[in-house]
């Protein structure tokens, strides 16, 4: 089967396009209603930071979801993010590690 190399999501996108763009809700409005900063949210669906466990645990209980589905997503968009930028030199790292190993 083919590797399909999509292109890693913000949680903020999808908080975004998904939850707010839906209920013609602003970032603002979000926000107030979670008693958080309004340039929390803003920042998170302009994709410039990232979900944090009290951030998860808010969307969480306002949007009837769990707290692991924004915390998996902001998990996922980590990863990605950096396998992109490191995969080349973990690669070259471990398989000179292996090498050594094998040779023991």
């Amino acid at each position: 089967m083919a590797k399909v190399n999509l292109p890693p999501i913000h949680p903020g996108e999808i908080l975004r396009e998904e939850f707010l763009v839906p209920l013609s809700m602003s970032a603002g409005a979000l926000a107030k209603a979670l008693n958080v900063p309004r340039t929390r949210i803003e920042r998170l669906v302009a994709e410039q930071t990232a979900v944090t466990p009290d951030t998860a645990l808010r969307l969480a209980k306002f949007f009837k979801t769990s707290p692991e589905f924004w915390m998996n997503m902001q998990t996922s968009y980590d990863l990605k993010i950096e396998s992109r930028n490191k995969q080349a030199e973990i690669d070259k790292i471990v398989a000179l590690d292996s090498m050594t190993h094998q040779a023991a």
